[in-house]
């Protein structure tokens, strides 16, 4: 039992930080519709799941359980205005509101 545990430790972090992103990427998802409305979700988001620390991402993940909110707003403004995410940003054509 415990070399299967240890067998697939590797699998349950991949898995954990999917599972992290992807809920990240619904709050973040419903945060660009509801908050910015116009903007194309999809390559922004992207630009932002990629830019976010693994802090951030754990913390917009918690927020898919309640929804987003003023934290959540926050935190994905701060993301999408860092250097790295506005040039991935501009790669695809997109212009984030300041």
């Amino acid at each position: 039992m415990a070399l299967a545990l240890l067998t697939t430790g590797g699998c349950v972090a991949s898995t954990g930080e999917d599972l992290t992103r992807a809920a990240a990427r619904s709050v973040i998802s419903r945060t660009l519709v509801s908050n910015y409305p116009g903007l194309p979700v999809e390559p922004t988001l992207s630009c932002i799941i990629d830019n976010a620390t693994t802090p951030e991402l754990v913390s917009l993940a918690s927020d898919s359980v309640t929804g987003p909110t003023a934290a959540t707003v926050q935190t994905v403004s701060t993301v999408a205005t860092r250097a790295g995410t506005l040039q991935c940003l501009s790669r695809g054509g997109v212009s984030f509101p300041t």
